[in-house]
């Protein structure tokens, strides 16, 4: 087959799995599927999954899981338990004031299981509460001048784990993974709420568009 043929063909491939990608998304894409060809490295440890959703799931919660792990030893002397701490404590950092609700549904916990962690917050003196000027019955979250410092010191000791899991791992396989995967997790974060409390098959259905009988 002609080369320009053959480039083409692939290029249409990328772009009908792809259609946001770009130039520069397609040449990664390229590369790393050819050199993952060729690797015969082991796929997962423990049971490997018979399809592929299976293992690229897998992959992500154990990964996610180790994640987990290091970080709660990384926390040590922060001020900070664990990865939800704090990812309240940058949520209410980057929003600006945001209601008790909105973070605790940013971060995907049930309103119980967050609003707890919350109290634990405040007393620990990193978050301050406010009502909402415009509706009372709603509360306002703010870091404190603690929660600032918390907030900071936890970043330096997270990016350590973040650097330390993927530091084999190529920048431009990064990017790639951060395309491919970040349209599943908007999707999810916008449908979470919704789906709570619904039968599973009543949401697969409605997510892959199969009449339910």
């Amino acid at each position: 087959m002609n080369k320009t043929v053959e480039l083409v063909n692939i290029w249409a491939d990328f772009e009908k799995k792809h259609p946001d990608g770009d130039i520069k998304d397609f040449c990664r894409y390229h590369l790393i599927h050819q050199r993952e060809i060729e690797n015969k490295d082991p796929l997962v440890g423990g049971a490997v999954p018979d399809n592929v959703e299976g293992l690229l799931l897998k992959i992500m919660g154990r990964i996610a899981r180790m994640n987990m792990v290091y970080a709660y030893a990384a926390f040590a002397g922060t001020g900070v338990d664990q990865l939800e701490e704090f990812g309240i404590l940058l949520t209410i950092h980057q929003e600006k004031n945001p209601k008790k609700t909105e973070v605790i549904y940013s971060m995907l916990l049930e309103l119980s299981s967050g609003t707890d962690m919350l109290s634990r917050l405040i007393k620990k003196g990193f978050i301050q509460e406010y009502p909402d000027e415009e509706d009372k019955r709603a509360k306002r979250l703010t870091l404190t001048p603690e929660g600032e410092k918390a907030l900071e010191r936890s970043k330096v000791q997270i990016a350590k784990v973040a650097e330390m899991l993927l530091f084999e791992m190529e920048q431009d396989d990064k990017q790639l993974c951060v395309k491919l995967l970040k349209q599943v997790e908007q999707k999810f974060s916008a449908l979470f709420q919704e789906h709570k409390g619904k039968k599973f098959d009543e949401i697969y259905n409605s997510v892959v568009k199969r009449p339910s009988y």
